[in-house]
């Protein structure tokens, strides 16, 4: 049976990071669906089957450069959210020591050090200065 199905799956995609982040939302939204009942939980419930279906789909797809690009973009948006995230995470870390800018020029966050009033603050990234409160 195992090499039935491993020659069955020859050429095909299978599961990825995007597969797999889609059985966890198809989950939780079962669960959902679950929980609420009544239209809400049945119109919850529908798209957790739609997230099933397109899950399938993509395991079982022969088009393995096409579902590759697709994880590719999703990889890429999920470092994107993730690096938000600890970029978020470190500002709120730092808060007590540090006050964060915006460069008014290049929108880059700067950092500088608590307590010394009015100061000049100069962008590493792009030269600009400007006056802030620390």
């Amino acid at each position: 049976m195992r090499q039935r199905l491993a020659q069955f799956m020859v050429g095909r995609n299978g599961n990825d990071q995007l597969n797999s982040f889609l059985i966890l939302v198809t989950l939780a939204l079962l669960i959902l669906g679950r929980l609420f009942g009544g239209a809400f939980g049945s119109i919850l419930t529908g798209l957790a089957l739609a997230g099933l279906a397109v899950t399938y789909f993509r395991m079982l797809s022969k088009n393995v450069y096409r579902r590759r690009e697709e994880n590719g973009r999703f990889m890429q948006l999920r470092y994107r959210v993730s690096a938000k995230m600890r970029g978020l995470r470190e500002r709120w870390v730092q808060r007590k020591d540090y006050k964060f800018f915006s460069c008014p020029a290049c929108h880059c966050t700067l950092r500088v050090p608590r307590g010394h009033n009015k100061i000049r603050i100069v962008c590493k990234k792009c030269g600009h200065s400007f006056v802030g409160r620390s």
